[in-house]
């Protein structure tokens, strides 16, 4: 029974590591996931916010009027 015991145990403790490791590896791919997010609106809204001042400039260059 005690036998039982130790191995239960020893398989617990196993376990308890592999749940660790999930859990670093799942919290660095939230982060890498949180990055990708913010870059990709960055990416998305800064050129749309700065639309706006350059594009009639452009198009006054261009020779059409607004």
């Amino acid at each position: 029974m005690q036998e039982q015991l130790d191995r239960m145990e020893i398989k617990l403790a196993e376990l308890e590591g592999k749940l660790d490791a999930v859990f670093q590896s799942s919290e660095k791919m939230r982060r890498y996931f949180l990055w990708a997010l913010g870059i990709t609106v960055a990416a998305i809204l800064i050129p749309l916010l700065i639309l706006p001042a350059v594009l009639p400039g452009f198009l006054a260059s261009q020779g059409v009027g607004l």
